[in-house]
C-alpha cells in the first residue's frame, strides 16, 4: 500500500528552511509578517473572540501569529511542515513565556485525528504555497467545530497583484525575498470561496489588506485586488 502524498512542495519548504533562523528579527524577510500581524491578530479577535477559545494556526511557520493568539487568552496549537521553522517556533516560546503546541503534521492527517476540536483556525499566507489548497480548505472545515470560525488569507491572481505583490514587493521595494512568491499560484476570491463552499463552508466577510509605499504601513480595507482575508463559518 502506497503513502498517500504529501500536500507539500519541497522546494518550497527548503526555502523557508534557509529563512527560519531569521523568523522572529522584525527587520529581516520576515518584517511584513511582523508589521500585519497586529491587523490579523485583530480582525480575529474581534470576529471570533480568541480569550477562551481552542485555535488552530496551520502553516504557523516561526510562530508569530500562534504567539499573539496565545498571549490574547486562547489555548494554540501550531502545525508546520517545516521542520526548521518549528523548532524556531519553540525556542522563541523560552523568550515568550508564552504556551503553544507546535507540531510537525500535515492538515490533512490532523483532520483524521482531531475532527471537529477547534473553535477557530487560522491559515493564513499558506495556500499559495501548496500544490493542492482545496485539500487544506478541507481538511481545515473538518476541524472545526459546529458553530467555529475559519480565517484564509492569501493573494488575489490579476495583473495589480503581480505588480504589487511580485514585482513591486520582491524587485522594487524588497519587502520580500525575490522568488518568494509564484504569482501562478494566487488565488482569486471566486476561487477561494468555491473550495470554501465546497467544504461546507459559508463565507461570513472578507477584508482586504494593503500596503501604502508612501506611510509604509499596512491597514485593512475594500480592496481585495492584491491580498486579502475571507472568514469562514460551517454550514
Amino acid at each position: 500500500m502506497t503513502e498517500p502524498q504529501l500536500n507539500a512542495d519541497q522546494q518550497e519548504l527548503d526555502k523557508f528552511a534557509q529563512l527560519a533562523h531569521r523568523w522572529w528579527d522584525p527587520n529581516s524577510e520576515f518584517k511584513p509578517l511582523h508589521e500585519i500581524n497586529p491587523l490579523r491578530l485583530d480582525y480575529v479577535d474581534q470576529a471570533a473572540g480568541l480569550s477562551g477559545k481552542t485555535v488552530l494556526d496551520v502553516g504557523c511557520g516561526g510562530g508569530i501569529l500562534a504567539e499573539s493568539m496565545a498571549a490574547r487568552g486562547a489555548q494554540v496549537t501550531g502545525i508546520d511542515l517545516g521542520e526548521k521553522a518549528l523548532k524556531v517556533a519553540k525556542l522563541h516560546l523560552l523568550e515568550s513565556g508564552q504556551k503553544v503546541d507546535y507540531r510537525l503534521i500535515a492538515v490533512e492527517e490532523l483532520a483524521k485525528q482531531q475532527p471537529q476540536q477547534y473553535d477557530i483556525i487560522t491559515c493564513m499566507e499558506m495556500l499559495e504555497h501548496v500544490p493542492e489548497p482545496a485539500s487544506v480548505v478541507r481538511a481545515c472545515a473538518e476541524l472545526v467545530k459546529p458553530g467555529g470560525h475559519l480565517f484564509f488569507s492569501t493573494l488575489n491572481r490579476n495583473p495589480k497583484s503581480f505588480l504589487f505583490a511580485v514585482i513591486g514587493a520582491e524587485y522594487v521595494l524588497n519587502l520580500l525575498p525575490r522568488g518568494t512568491h509564484d504569482y501562478s499560484k494566487f488565488l482569486k476570491p471566486s476561487e477561494l470561496g468555491g473550495f470554501c463552499r465546497a467544504a461546507g463552508l459559508n463565507i461570513d466577510g472578507i477584508t482586504g489588506m494593503n500596503y501604502n509605499p508612501f506611510s509604509k504601513t499596512y491597514a485593512l480595507d475594500a480592496d481585495t485586488s492584491v491580498n486579502y482575508m475571507i472568514h469562514c463559518r460551517p454550514e
